[in-house]
């Protein structure tokens, strides 16, 4: 049974995180503060972190950097209300193994979590791939006919759940759940303005508007 640390100082989302998870056989501990995440961290009593950044006393990028300075190798998921390119990189390159914006859906935490405890992972896995587009799941990078195209975290998550339904139409309230998760408003307009940004980074043509319904990802060699 793997054992799950939720490093996390918001009780709401802390308490959201650690229902689901332990509902599906994980065994979890909450701490809510930098310097405690670290030293559970450290203890070798746990298969997996999901870290906040926002914790007091001690960043989850600092927690981040000494766990990695010090060697420690546990897999660590960081969340963070950050969604900017170089928020996502610097979590990566920090040595995250993965990268998720606030709000988010637990169905796509646990799916990473699940992904991180495998041992072996397929690039079958960690590559979602339709037409010309390319999404690295565990890099976080995207790319169109073989060039590399950056994109926020929240266009990210967006993208990938495109491919994850590729040929399919997606409703606007389908995509509100699936990327903005439990926080989402159904009569925002979110859904359309990440759509234009989508179709300007990875071509007009890849998303379809399918009138009176929503969305579809086409395929575009």
């Amino acid at each position: 049974m793997s054992r799950i640390l939720i490093a996390e100082d918001e009780p709401r989302i802390s308490a959201f995180v650690e229902k689901g998870l332990t509902a599906n056989g994980f065994v979890t501990t909450v701490v809510s503060d930098g310097l405690s995440a670290y030293d559970h961290a450290v203890s070798g009593a746990f298969d997996l972190l999901v870290l906040d950044i926002g914790l007091p006393g001690m960043d989850g990028f600092a927690v981040l950097h000494k766990l990695r300075s010090d060697r420690c190798t546990i897999p660590v998921i960081v969340l963070t209300a950050r969604d900017g390119v170089r928020d996502t990189v610097a979590g990566l390159e920090g040595g995250a193994d993965d990268y998720m914006a606030k709000p988010f859906r637990f169905e796509e935490l646990l799916a990473r979590v699940r992904l991180r405890l495998t041992t072996e992972r397929s690039a079958e896995l960690t590559v979602l791939v339709h037409g010309g587009l390319q999404l690295d799941l565990r890099t976080r990078r995207a790319l169109v006919g073989g060039r590399t195209v950056d994109l926020s975290a929240r266009e990210f998550a967006l993208a990938e759940t495109f491919l994850r339904h590729a040929g399919q139409v997606l409703t606007r309230e389908q995509l509100l759940s699936h990327v903005w998760g439990y926080d989402f408003d159904p009569g925002s307009n979110v859904v359309d303005v990440y759509v234009r940004y989508l179709r300007r980074k990875l071509g007009a043509e890849r998303i379809a508007t399918v009138r009176g319904m929503g969305y579809r990802l086409d395929a575009v060699e």
